[in-house]
């Protein structure tokens, strides 16, 4: 089943032995299009921190009202290493982060999630030896440029083979495997216009300085495209 990124905005997140904030932003990869990371704002429990939540601990998404379930304790998620989110996600960052949780590196495998399609709910306690040993004899990448934020992306203009026709309003992604399936665009007018569907293996390019969508479609064919019909809360 695909979600709606933006409807996860401000939900409420609770570990294992409380409330910890609520969602704030997502990091995905622009080129696989799948969901890395998700943005907690911890409010007033963490005062002016904000921190990662990666799909391992959230496993299949259980969304229990505007509530979203966290395999994690606070205290977990407390002593986690700290991100400036301002700044790009590193590599070296996302090593420290997946030692702390004992995880398996999403970047080693030929798969979505390394060696799975999926992030992987029986989860080793601390990172395997050759994962370890792999990480340690790699140079250093500094920074992650693939992984974006939902939230910045969306507004983009959506440029086809003849034109722009529109502007990204929301993203659709598989709740088990956390991969983008769907842009949903809204074409027409900005705010009343029509949203439809656009699977994310047509986008060419995403360029961040023009803040546009490039997409293999012309515009007959994206004004044709399945309409999102967005179900009563």
């Amino acid at each position: 089943m695909l979600l709606s990124i933006k409807q996860l905005y401000g939900d409420k997140l609770g570990a294992l032995d409380g409330e910890i904030g609520h969602v704030k932003d997502f990091y995905f990869h622009d080129q696989i299009w799948v969901v890395r990371y998700l943005v907690a704002d911890t409010g007033s429990w963490l005062t002016g921190r904000q921190v990662l939540i990666a799909p391992h601990s959230l496993g299949l998404l259980a969304r229990d009202g505007k509530v979203l379930q966290v395999n994690l304790t606070r205290k977990q998620i407390e002593d986690s290493p700290s991100i400036d989110t301002h700044k790009p996600v590193s590599r070296q960052y996302e090593e420290t982060y997946y030692q702390y949780y004992g995880w398996p590196y999403y970047w080693q495998g030929d798969s979505l999630w390394g060696m799975s399609g999926f992030p992987v709910l029986d989860l080793p306690t601390k990172p395997l030896a050759n994962e370890q040993a792999a990480a340690n004899s790699q140079p250093p990448v500094n920074v992650d440029a693939h992984l974006r934020s939902t939230k910045a992306v969306s507004g983009y203009t959506l440029q086809t083979t003849d034109g722009p026709v529109g502007h990204i309003c929301d993203f659709m992604f598989d709740a088990q495997s956390w991969a983008i399936g769907q842009l949903v665009v809204r074409i027409g007018n900005r705010f009343s216009g029509q949203e439809v569907l656009l699977p994310t293996n047509l986008v060419e390019q995403i360029s961040y300085e023009e803040s546009t969508v490039f997409v293999k479609m012309s515009t007959p064919a994206v004004e044709q495209s399945p309409v999102r019909h967005v179900p009563a809360l």
